[in-house]
């Protein structure tokens, strides 16, 4: 991409960025066992979309795709993680496994039967765990820069994933250096600066060392997960991913694994569906269409 296209993209994402940040979420709460989920609901008439959001983030990581799903009729349903957003912080489970059987909780609370669920980063684990164990309730998955069917890692790799993650529980400024510099390599949102601040803040809050810690532990790379998955799958991934030494190699193995289609969203991030949030649409809302 040359330069002149590369800003006009950026211009055209800031321009994206300001027409859909109307999201305004009522927030409700579905109280379980071990605490409360908190999420929130559009009521459209159109197939049920279940968003979740990645690990230390909360619900409003799609406050610009929400609109563009909307508008195109379906009902969108968006929860925050345990132990993050307005979630419950204190719970004595953070996997994955544990984020599946919450978004199953909230289908049945809402009277959904059948809901497509997209995963984003962590969650990626949780919609393959969700469409394995209740079929009948899953009538399709998206894979948002998943770590489900990542490349092995070797010593050096692993040992270095437990220091990080070590430095993150204790230094919450970590995080938001993180998203500042390598999360969103091409185009950040107009209100970046203020949704970086308040996950960072959130961090400092009492008991979050706890979540923190029980996120940051979660394996999110389960092995044998995606051979119970029967369901229509999508998987999205951003080109620049940081957190992925080869991006599309990883999305190659998720698409064959769970015989999905692949769709690159060219010079994203970690989180497309923020950075980039009319290119995401532009990829879901077709495989949405053929679920329904």
């Amino acid at each position: 991409m040359d330069v002149g296209s590369a800003a006009r993209r950026t211009a055209s994402q800031a321009k994206e960025a300001a027409m859909t940040s109307t999201y305004a979420p009522q927030t409700q709460y579905l109280e379980l066992p071990g605490g409360r989920i908190a999420f929130d609901d559009s009521l459209g008439e159109g197939l049920p979309v279940l968003l979740l959001p990645g690990m230390l983030d909360s619900r409003t990581v799609f406050r610009h795709l929400h609109p563009l799903l909307t508008a195109a009729g379906h009902r969108v349903i968006t929860m925050d993680l345990r132990g993050f957003g307005e979630s419950s912080i204190t719970w004595s489970d953070y996997s994955p496994a544990a984020m599946a059987t919450d978004a199953l909780a909230l289908l049945d609370h809402l009277g959904i039967e059948r809901a497509v669920l997209a995963g984003c980063s962590y969650t990626g684990a949780s919609v393959v765990k969700a469409a394995g164990t209740a079929p009948e309730r899953v009538a399709g998955i998206v894979l948002l820069d998943a770590f489900i069917e990542n490349l092995p890692q070797n010593a050096v790799q692993r040992a270095l994933v437990k220091a990080l993650g070590a430095l993150l529980v204790q230094v919450p400024s970590f995080w938001g250096l993180y998203l500042k510099k390598m999360a969103y390599p091409t185009a950040k949102p107009a209100d970046f600066d203020a949704y970086v601040a308040g996950l960072v803040a959130a961090l400092r809050t009492p008991g979050r060392k706890t979540a923190t810690r029980g996120h940051v532990h979660g394996d999110a790379s389960p092995i044998g997960w995606s051979r119970h998955v029967s369901c229509p799958a999508l998987v999205l991934m951003g080109s620049k991913d940081p957190d992925f030494p080869k991006p599309e190699v990883v999305a190659d193995r998720q698409a064959a694994a769970l015989k999905a289609r692949k769709v690159m969203i060219e010079g994203a991030g970690h989180y497309p569906a923020a950075e980039f949030p009319q290119a995401t649409a532009d990829a879901l809302l077709p495989f949405l269409a053929e679920v329904a």
